[in-house]
């Protein structure tokens, strides 16, 4: 075999060794990023979680799956055309019912992340988080939002919206613990009734607005006709005491007095016959 021929051959057999040698360090290693678990399998059988970070592996017979641990989230909260119920789009509000039989939209957002340590029982059940999600988690949530809805009235669910909320989060915070997640927070973003009910509790909000008006306008008349009351009682009082006053100093005496000290002494240019001098009692 000519030299030429031995060296192409040579190049080509050390160029597929090159090749297969990176091929199998590439299949060996691998990295799991920030917010990920991995779960080893070997032949599918699981055999082990990976931390993030490089991790090694036997080639073409284990493999890692990557989980995601970050928080996810849950929207149920928009209203879109033609959008359906929560169950069947998961951006549109769920559809409830309350204690007094009124339906209602409820507008939902919740957070959560899969436990860390429980990710090869999740893969093993459900093979990815998204699976997992949409058969554990989502049900759920709509079970817990729909069955507590129906424990308030309509009103109260809007006058008592914290209490409602806190009950929900409870519930979903128990549930998911039982499933292999934890729920970060939980809240309702709305409320949307008939337009019929809406209508009626406008109307009782103003009735109940006007009834208020109207009782603090009656408290301020009763106020008023008290300070009338009040002040005529003053009045009385003091044209009392200043009767006993006149009475103790000489009666009508005592006014002929207090008439003479304020007179000018200036006699009427005309005297009436048989009258007297003014302030002056001639019988004395």
């Amino acid at each position: 075999m000519p030299y030429e021929e031995k060296t192409i051959i040579k190049w080509v057999r050390n160029g597929v060794i090159a090749i297969l040698v990176i091929i199998l360090l590439a299949s060996s290693m691998g990295t799991v990023g920030a917010g990920e678990r991995g779960v080893k399998t070997r032949f599918g059988a699981i055999v082990g979680t990976m931390q993030q970070g490089l991790y090694f592996k036997l080639p073409f017979i284990e493999k890692v799956h990557k989980m995601d641990v970050k928080t996810r989230t849950i929207n149920y909260d928009k209203n879109t055309a033609n959008a359906k119920e929560g169950d069947a789009l998961d951006t549109a509000q769920l559809f409830g019912a309350s204690k007094d039989l009124q339906d209602v939209k409820i507008g939902v957002v919740v957070t959560y992340h899969i436990d860390p340590n429980k990710v090869t029982d999740i893969y093993s059940q459900y093979s990815s988080v998204g699976n997992y999600e949409s058969n554990v988690i989502e049900p759920i949530v709509r079970q817990v939002v729909k069955s507590t809805s129906a424990e308030f009235t309509a009103e109260e669910l809007v006058t008592k919206r914290a209490e409602y909320s806190d009950k929900v989060t409870g519930l979903l915070s128990s549930q998911f613990t039982e499933k292999n997640a934890i729920l970060q927070n939980f809240s309702v973003t709305n409320f949307e009734f008939s337009a019929e009910f809406s209508k009626a509790i406008e109307s009782k909000v103003t009735a109940t607005q006007n009834a208020e008006a109207a009782k603090n306008k009656l408290e301020q008349v009763k106020f008023e006709a008290q300070q009338t009351i009040e002040t005529a009682k003053a009045t009385a009082e003091a044209q009392r005491i200043q009767s006993q006053s006149l009475a103790a100093q000489g009666g009508s005496d005592f006014v002929q007095l207090k008439a003479i000290e304020k007179w000018n002494g200036v006699l009427p240019n005309q005297m009436i016959p048989g009258s007297t001098v003014p302030f002056v009692n001639l019988n004395n």
